[in-house]
């Protein structure tokens, strides 16, 4: 082997060949996130059985199981932001809609947001759907406003109100008429579907919305929250090169199927519109050239608490 092989070797072995790769979406990937779909419905039907049981002790575990169906929706919703879940483009929209309903997430927005999140981050112009803002100084008190984040479902209630009137707007640049047409139409039938729970309330039906969205979806916030945090925390904010501004999580089986995916999120960021399965082949990759990358989500905590540690022994400056 020469000199110049050596080199060349060398090369290959420190570049990506297949992570930043775009693929389409196959009809296996398709049925994957169709089998997802079913496993959702199957397991939510299941909370919704225990949540409306007499004993208590089975009506928490429906209630937690409910806010955990809740979450992983969001996450499936996440693929048909991208467009990674079926072949056709139209049905994303028309499953992505009802996935976000029970956490109050309105899928046209989301989407637009979500993608100029990954148009623009590592800038100023970032612009992530959910509140907390990972480029903020960490704090107990910041976690935890991320952690209960309950205001969200106030704005999104303003939101209804604003599409409703015929005064919503989008805050964050320029949206085209058609994308506005479905962001308030979407506002307006989860208004529609917030007043029905409402006048089932009022009509002495209360226990029901309360155990099977109420009580689940006051528990999936913070849930939810668990989920995302671990991104972009802790990771460099002033540079747009995915290997270092992102994490990946390795995790288990588990951890990979209830956050869809989002574990993988080096693999997701450098070629988003490739379908969740198909990431995990492209983590070894990741494993050997990213900057931030952890066996497991309690790794990734003990590595915040530390963070945090160090931030309360940081002596407080004056003037």
């Amino acid at each position: 082997m020469t000199v110049l092989d050596a080199v060349s070797g060398a090369r290959t072995s420190t570049s990506p060949a297949l992570l930043f790769t775009r693929t389409r979406v196959s009809g296996a990937d398709e049925r994957v996130f169709v089998a997802k779909l079913v496993v959702l419905a199957v397991l939510t039907a299941v909370g919704v059985v225990l949540a409306l049981r007499p004993e208590p002790l089975l009506i928490v575990v429906g209630v937690v199981l409910l806010a955990a169906m809740y979450t992983h929706a969001v996450e499936l919703q996440h693929q048909c932001l991208h467009h990674s879940a079926f072949r056709k483009s139209w049905p994303h929209r028309l499953v992505g809609v009802p996935l976000g309903l029970p956490l109050l997430v309105v899928y046209s927005h989301y989407r637009l947001r979500h993608l100029q999140h990954h148009r623009y981050l590592g800038t100023p112009q970032d612009t992530e759907f959910f509140g907390f803002d990972t480029r903020q100084p960490i704090t107990v008190a910041a976690l935890l406003r991320g952690l209960l984040d309950y205001p969200r479902l106030g704005s999104v209630g303003w939101d209804v109100f604003r599409s409703a009137t015929g005064r919503w707007s989008y805050q964050y640049g320029a949206v085209s008429p058609t994308m506005r047409r479905r962001i308030v139409t979407e506002h307006l039938v989860l208004g529609v579907v917030v007043l029905a729970v409402i006048g089932l309330a009022l009509a002495g039906y209360g226990a029901y919305p309360l155990r099977l969205w109420v009580l689940p979806l006051l528990l999936a916030v913070p849930m939810h929250f668990l989920v995302e945090l671990p991104e972009h925390l802790l990771c460099e904010t002033d540079t747009t090169d995915v290997l270092r501004n992102t994490r990946s999580i390795r995790g288990s089986w588990l951890s990979t199927w209830f956050t869809n995916g989002n574990n993988l999120h080096i693999e997701h960021h450098a070629a988003m519109t490739v379908p969740i399965n198909q990431l995990p082949s492209r983590h070894e990759e990741t494993r050997r050239l990213a900057v931030n990358v952890e066996r497991s989500y309690g790794d990734f905590y003990r590595l915040l608490w530390q963070e945090l540690r160090r931030t309360d022994r940081r002596p407080v400056q004056t003037d």
